[in-house]
Parts: C-alpha cells; structure tokens; sequence
C-alpha cells in the first residue's frame, strides 16, 4: 500500500516478522525510490509491538 505516494505501508498477519519481511519492504522502498515504510504485523497482541519502521538510507 502507497500513502500520499510517500510512505510505503506492507501488512502481514504472522507469528513473528523475519528479515525476509524487511527485505521485501526495504525493496520495495529502493525500487519505487521511497524513503519510509512501515512493516505492520496484525498477529500480535497490541498492534503497536507489530509496527517496524523501514528506513531506506540510499536517497
């Protein structure tokens, strides 16, 4: 999901976020030349444990 073509948001609903989660995140960023994402896991207890921020530093 893109906001304000700006932020690039991607959802899961898994028992626990791996570096594969990051990395498509983090490609994400690179090739659509974004600078922040944000990783959301759904499958925990309080949404706000499930949030990661994804900073693409290449810009």
């Amino acid at each position: 999901m893109i906001v304000e073509d700006k932020v690039i948001i991607k959802i899961k609903s898994v028992s626990e976020l791996s570096n594969v989660h990051l990395a498509q995140t983090l490609t994400y960023l690179k090739l659509g030349s974004y600078k922040l994402g944000l990783l959301i896991n759904f499958n925990v207890a309080r949404v706000k444990d499930g949030i990661k921020r994804v900073i693409n530093g290449n810009l």
